[in-house]
């Protein structure tokens, strides 16, 4: 991602995409005009790379000129166009073709045509490297595009955000959930994860996901992912990923203005993850870290021996059960630690000592994400 001014940006189209669109839209308009010598006129400023490298490619001889109007105000497209530099020679008879970076709502598009009402032009058309279809309001025919896009703000190759992102050679696209932190948590059992994971929250305004607290919320209250999941559960099966998936976000769009997530006990595996990044990038967002707390066996075993006296639980009280559960933690996490750390996004923490000692470990990888 790049920061511009004080939004976030994330990237969108490469510079080799742009290049194969520009090189279609060259031999479409070359194709149609034959041997006619046409003048493109290039709207400023933002059309200034898209003239360039489509002119360097343009197979025969051609004239270039440009035209200079004003529409944009922040992230949106304004209805008031500033003439702000006009056509300085005669086009009478010939053909022009605009070469636009982009069109969206297409205001600029009919001050285009008011230029060129009078100029007695042989033909009128239009070319633009970036269409945005859902925006665009207006009647005028567009005779070539090259890449149709969603109607997001882009900066990148001649656009920019407030006078920032014009030399970018690759297009990126605003991030709309500009300032959020997901975390995946993992520990071993005894780890002090469920402590930690706490003081987290509360001290970045996080929310907790913990996908044993969200299956037994869906089974509880009978949702029909949570019969689905028991279903699955009182067969003896897994429960689909897809299932898992599902019920997190749910928990997500719950919580839609939240600052970020801490997503505790999944994924699991590759897949889980893949699922999970897919998830997250539909909400424009990802995940940033995974942090894994890290402690000795030796110190596990003894944790949880001492949580069992008072716990309850029957699995805190057998040493050979509490090593088994660590055996499959790590076999688990080994696969994940992979995933995250070819994305450079895999953080281990020493788990080892106070509590207050840990959270400012946590803390430090947080704060330098």
């Amino acid at each position: 991602m790049i920061k511009l001014h004080d939004k976030y940006f994330k990237p969108f189209i490469s510079a080799g995409d742009i290049d194969a669109a520009i090189a279609r839209l060259v031999d479409e308009i070359s194709n149609d005009l034959g041997d006619e010598i046409p003048v493109f006129v290039g709207i400023l400023n933002g059309s200034f790379m898209v003239v360039s490298d489509f002119v360097k490619k343009y197979p025969k001889p051609c004239e270039v000129t440009f035209i200079k109007l004003a529409s944009y105000e922040g992230v949106k497209s304004t209805e008031d166009i500033q003439r702000l530099i006009g056509l300085t020679q005669d086009l009478s008879g010939r053909t022009v073709v605009i070469l636009e970076d982009i069109i969206d709502s297409g205001n600029t598009l009919a001050e285009v045509h008011r230029i060129f009402k009078n100029e007695k032009v042989k033909t009128l058309k239009i070319a633009t490297l970036f269409y945005k279809p859902e925006a665009y309001k207006k009647d005028f025919k567009l005779h070539y595009v090259g890449i149709e896009i969603p109607n997001k703000f882009i900066v990148g190759y001649g656009l920019d955000y407030d006078g920032l992102g014009r030399d970018i050679p690759e297009v990126y696209q605003i991030k709309e959930t500009q300032h959020m932190t997901n975390l995946v948590l993992f520990g071993p059992p005894g780890a002090g994860k469920g402590t930690q994971a706490e003081f987290l929250k509360e001290k970045y305004h996080l929310v907790h996901i913990s996908t044993g607290d969200v299956f037994r919320f869906n089974i509880k209250n009978k949702t029909a992912l949570g019969m689905l999941a028991k279903s699955y559960m009182d067969k003896g099966e897994l429960v689909p990923d897809q299932i898992t998936i599902d019920m997190l976000e749910a928990e997500v769009e719950k919580n839609a203005d939240a600052h970020g997530f801490i997503f505790d006990g999944f994924p699991r595996t590759d897949a889980q993850a893949e699922a999970l990044d897919k998830l997250m990038e539909s909400k424009d967002s990802q995940i940033n870290a995974m942090v894994a707390l890290e402690v000795d066996d030796v110190v596990l075993v003894e944790r949880l021996l001492k949580r069992g006296k008072t716990s309850g639980r029957t699995d805190d009280a057998d040493e050979s059960i509490i090593r088994n559960r660590i055996t499959e933690y790590y076999n688990k996490t080994a696969i994940l630690k992979d995933y995250y750390s070819a994305q450079n996004k895999y953080f281990g923490v020493d788990g080892v000592g106070s509590i207050e000692e840990i959270t400012v470990r946590l803390s430090d990888v947080i704060d330098n994400l």
